[in-house]
């Protein structure tokens, strides 16, 4: 009998799994790891990622005393051209249409959109990688996904409601492997950068300009579905954090609609929950790239926030200093990180890669140009000599030991079809295990920035109450909260006042049974099915689009 109880069945290292498409594999776990599956009963107790962790189903997870070590999962739910290159490549220059993202790419897929999009859901990202993420020493990953996961409006072209299933497949893994998940709204209606990892690169429509508030209300909407979700008892313990929003661009849309917009998804998450540790997910929110300093102090008493930073070596634009001195730059981000976690709570690395540079094949976007001069080096890994593959480990460690709590981006590189190989070398987590510049225990990190900096401030592991749930958590300060209104009072590129009043809005959805018992003594429900996600669509959802014609503004 497995740790699943009676018709579980387990293995360690060694043993040979049959997936769930029929495939076999063997488990290779070199720190003790185990996994756990009982068809009978799936919400079961479930793998162990490695012989210190946590068993999901069994044993809690505890901020401050676990680590998450962890990789994203980029490119799967969420395409992106660097990523996937031999998705788009097949339509480079063979479509009417410019691709230059997913939006584009899906017009240009036509017909055969869900069979193409579909096959690389099932074929990018498999249960075999969640064995082998759980066997790299990793016991965390973090998910990106688009709205269109739960539904598509009037033009939107993307493929409707597939991901999800492919998700809900990501929770039955983690489960299985012991492997956690961070869910993170990666891409929102409108676009929140205008970057192509939003879904639609271009101009940002999010919290800006005519259709912003509108298309922050269908977010709102979307987060709270997720939350409900992933909160119920068969998913809550895989399912640990659910991220609002990924990168927002801050300059464009400005710090008062940006913050806004933050209070707004978390009172509408924790009115899904109720506040108190248990009850839901951790909600992460991203610090815009303006660094975890300014955010001391904001949601002050707000349940379980995370701040998600992103910090990047790659796109600081040095192109002269050299590899062994780049190595030691991520251990500046030791100081603040530690204050954050003092002052602000848990503070996460939600990306971060070994990349000292922008090279790699549409890092930026299909047709950019990196700014590095000697890109052809750094593109051929089989290449590298043994001193660059030691200093960009040197690298990786530094950044992993500074971030402590860390999600590398990203978990792998799919091969081009023109190049015959996998180009972001140093973005491929899979890659750098093979070749060396990755650990191959992430633990060999621990310490590893002591060294070079005379003061740390080091974190003790004790965050604010609040912050993991305890005494006072979900008590925010009425004044600071009164100064963050939803809508906010102006919004770029120049409304406000009564401007504002006129933008169309989406109605509030129609109160429903699903929300409306008291979230301190829940109902019992039996779990959703695959497609559970549309029931709660249907239920959070029903209602007359918007106030106004959105066909004649356009969504986008």
């Amino acid at each position: 009998m497995g740790p699943g109880g009676p018709g579980s069945s387990s293995g360690t290292t060694g043993s040979v799994i049959k997936a769930d498409d029929g495939t076999t594999f063997t488990y290779t776990n070199p720190f003790g790891g185990d996994w756990a599956v009982n068809p009978k009963n799936p919400f079961a107790p479930g793998g162990k990622a490695q012989s210190w962790g946590k068993r999901i189903g069994a044993d809690e997870w505890v901020w401050g005393a676990d680590v998450a070590r962890g990789v994203n999962l980029g490119g799967w739910l969420v395409t992106e051209p660097f990523i996937c290159p031999g998705l788009y490549e097949k339509y480079i220059n063979n479509s009417a249409v410019p691709v230059v993202d997913e939006w584009t790419l899906s017009i240009a897929m036509g017909a055969n959109l869900a069979k193409e999009m579909e096959q690389h859901y099932a074929t990018f990202i498999t249960e075999k990688d969640f064995a082998d993420i759980a066997g790299a020493g990793l016991n965390w990953v973090r998910i990106p996904i688009g709205f269109w996961a739960i539904e598509t409006m009037n033009d939107e072209p993307f493929l409707a409601g597939t991901s999800w299933t492919y998700f809900l497949k990501a929770i039955q893994w983690g489960r299985k492997y012991g492997i956690r998940i961070y869910l993170d709204l990666h891409a929102l209606p409108g676009s929140q950068n205008g970057w192509n990892h939003s879904g639609k690169s271009g101009s940002v429509n999010f919290m800006y300009g005519v259709m912003g508030v509108a298309n922050a209300q269908r977010t709102l909407t979307y987060l709270r579905i997720i939350t409900e979700f992933v909160s119920q008892e068969q998913y809550r313990d895989v399912v640990g954090i659910v991220g609002i929003v990924n990168e927002i661009l801050w300059g464009t849309i400005g710090q008062g609609p940006v913050q806004s917009f933050y209070y707004a998804a978390y009172d509408a998450m924790r009115k899904s929950t109720g506040t108190g540790a248990g009850k839901g997910p951790y909600v992460a929110i991203h610090e815009g790239f303006q660094g975890p300093a300014i955010w001391e102090g904001f949601l002050s008493g707000a349940d379980r926030v995370i701040l998600d930073q992103h910090p990047y070596l790659a796109f600081m634009g040095d192109t002269t200093t050299s590899i062994d001195a780049v190595a030691l730059k991520p251990c500046s981000w030791a100081i603040a990180t530690n204050q954050s976690q003092k002052v602000f709570g848990v503070t996460v690395g939600g990306e971060f890669s070994t990349a000292i540079n922008d090279c790699g094949l549409w890092l930026n976007g299909i047709g950019s140009t990196p700014g590095n001069p000697d890109c052809k080096r750094w593109d051929d890994w089989s290449s590298y000599d043994a001193s660059t593959i030691s200093n960009l480990k040197k690298v990786t460690l530094a950044s992993m030991d500074a971030l402590q709590n860390f999600f590398f981006w990203t978990w792998k590189i799919g091969n081009s079809s023109v190049l015959g190989t996998s180009s972001s070398p140093m973005w491929h987590y899979q890659l750098g295990l093979q070749r060396g510049w990755i650990p191959k225990d992430p633990r060999e990190a621990i310490g590893y920035c002591a060294a070079a900096l005379s003061s740390s401030q080091l974190f003790d592991g004790n965050y604010p109450a609040t912050a993991t749930g305890g005494a006072g958590a979900g008590q925010l300060d009425p004044a600071k909260a009164s100064s963050h209104p939803f809508p906010p009072p102006t919004l770029s590129p120049s409304f406000s006042g009564t401007q504002i009043g006129f933008y169309p809005r989406i109605r509030r959805p129609v109160k429903s049974s699903l929300c409306s018992h008291p979230r301190s003594a829940p109902r019992p429900r039996p779990p959703l099915a695959m497609d559970g996600i549309t029931q709660m669509i249907r239920t959070w959802h029903s209602y007359p689009l918007l106030a106004v014609n959105i066909q004649t503004l356009g969504m986008q």
